[in-house]
């Protein structure tokens, strides 16, 4: 079981606030083939703690990397959280409409777009882009942050919504006025993209991930209307016994989007317009 305890955030997260991007995975169900080990469980019920430590109103799951394509475990929390859930799932060139549809119903909204060892990268995202437009799901898009000079006009010609994950998810954070970071807002001047503020310690070469905070405060300058925030629960991207506190997570926000009314909009208007909640 997940350790979710520990004292309330600083933050008071208003009503229907929601964590976009979490991770679930249940007792005894393997890794895909291709995918990296299963961490331990970390299931519904143990992230209902979390929210209610956090005073979190609402959850977007997002398909692990383990599971590569199998959506399996993503859709079975989707069902075990009810209305309170949306989620990010895997889809591929091969997958079919009837499963669209069928995700469609079960509360799928996205489709991740995953370079770092997912199902779906972005070779195949005008593809999969096409295969959820008729839905009017959005692409959740992750590659190293440091290329994206090189995917800038792939990027701004894909036919539906993306949002861009992890603060960019620079592998190693970059100069708030490096080249990649004006090709990074440039993709934001899209009306229909939005940058998620998430998991910034996995990249942060400093304790108190101000590097990638440098970043977040152009982004946060940029696009102060399409934001999303993220937990990234329950951290398997780091080492053992470095996980960050998950209420430490959420009062950074304090810092990167000072402005309670521009926060107050990340956290709860702009993912109840995405998602549908």
């Amino acid at each position: 079981m997940r350790n979710t305890d520990g004292p309330a955030s600083k933050l008071k997260a208003p009503a229907g606030a929601t964590d976009c991007h979490i991770h679930i995975y249940y007792p005894g169900v393997p890794s895909a083939p291709g995918g990296p080990p299963v961490p331990e469980p970390a299931t519904p019920e143990d992230y209902r703690r979390l929210m209610a430590r956090l005073g979190l109103s609402r959850v977007v799951v997002t398909q692990s990397n383990a599971f590569q394509a199998d959506n399996t475990c993503t859709l079975r929390a989707l069902e075990e959280f009810g209305d309170i859930a949306r989620g990010v799932v895997a889809v591929t060139p091969d997958t079919t409409e009837a499963e669209i549809a069928r995700w469609h119903e079960a509360g799928a909204r996205g489709a991740r777009i995953m370079d770092l060892g997912g199902a779906a990268r972005l070779d195949v995202a005008h593809a999969v882009a096409e295969k959820v437009k008729p839905y009017g799901w959005h692409l959740m898009v992750q590659f190293d942050g440091r290329d994206f000079e090189r995917h800038e006009a792939a990027l701004t010609a894909l036919p539906v919504p993306f949002i861009i994950d992890h603060v960019g998810k620079f592998l190693e954070p970059v100069a708030p006025d490096s080249p990649a970071m004006d090709a990074f807002l440039r993709v934001l001047k899209r009306e229909d993209t939005w940058a998620k503020l998430c998991a910034g310690y996995e990249t942060s070469q400093r304790a108190d991930w101000s590097d990638v905070g440098a970043m977040a405060a152009r982004i946060v300058e940029a696009v102060p209307d399409r934001l999303l925030w993220g937990s990234n629960w329950p951290h398997v991207g780091v080492k053992p016994g470095t996980a960050p506190d998950d209420a430490a997570l959420l009062d950074l926000m304090l810092d990167w989007v000072p402005d309670e009314t521009t926060r107050n909009r990340m956290l709860v208007d702009t993912p109840a317009a995405l998602y549908g909640f």
